[in-house]
């Protein structure tokens, strides 16, 4: 099991702070970035090896690479997305199909969180592929959300669910067991080469279509955020104290 960040995309939300700087180099505690502390999570459970999806200004991270392995003890190896601009994440996870077929702790790299979801995750662990998911967040439209079929697996998710429908919020954090792997590869791949602005979640719910069960895992008490826009940003330097 390795740990995968997705940190390839632009954050052209939160300009002029990201025209040369990919979001999760943004600090959130004092200079500290929030990839120190997405590495952190990881180390802290035992993940030494740690890959990440690149794109938009690649050299930034690779700049920081040999003080994250440091500080946190862990080996680091960078994935390069070749189309991290004109492509959505669907194809950034594709990208990284030969580190899924070893089982990762996957997380997006715009999301802050404790370490306590990484510890629930990793102590569920069982399902093929689990989600962590909030249950109490109050949803809007741009929100990725999910509905549960009787068994308590997904049976959609999406932002365009509608809210009425949907039984949490998936916050970009995902267990994938190297028995999934192939495919979710092959619907990744599906996705991507139907419509290259899909996300990674369209995967799973291409999934789900084909008959693979998708769980999920409450993550109802932790205090998170998924870092879009400068409100969000703020949000977030207000929760890292707590970290």
């Amino acid at each position: 099991m390795i740990g995968l960040v997705l940190a390839a995309g632009a954050g052209r939300r939160l300009a002029p702070l990201t025209d040369d700087l990919p979001k999760t180099l943004l600090p959130v505690q004092g200079e500290r970035p929030l990839l120190d502390l997405t590495i952190h999570n990881m180390a802290s459970v035992g993940l030494t090896d740690v890959a990440i999806i690149t794109g938009f200004a690649e050299h930034r991270i690779r700049d920081v690479v040999p003080d994250l392995q440091e500080r946190h003890g862990v080996t680091i190896e960078l994935v390069h997305n070749d189309h991290a601009l004109d492509r959505n994440n669907a194809y950034s996870l594709w990208c990284a199909r030969a580190l899924i077929r070893q089982g990762v702790l996957l997380c997006n790299g715009d999301t802050m969180h404790p370490a306590s979801v990484e510890e629930d995750l990793l102590a569920a662990r069982g399902p093929a592929l689990l989600l962590a998911v909030d249950r109490a967040k109050h949803l809007g439209h741009e929100e990725m959300k999910i509905a549960l079929d009787s068994a308590g697996t997904v049976a959609r998710i999406s932002k365009e669910l509608p809210v009425a429908q949907a039984d949490g919020e998936y916050i970009g954090l995902t267990l994938i067991e190297p028995l999934i792997a192939e495919p979710l590869v092959e619907a990744l791949e599906t996705v991507w080469r139907r419509d290259p602005q899909l996300y990674y979640e369209d995967g799973y719910q291409a999934l789900v279509n084909r008959g693979h069960p998708v769980d999920v895992h409450p993550i109802d008490t932790a205090d998170w955020v998924e870092i879009d826009d400068h409100a969000d940003l703020a949000r977030a330097r207000e929760l890292a104290c707590r970290y």
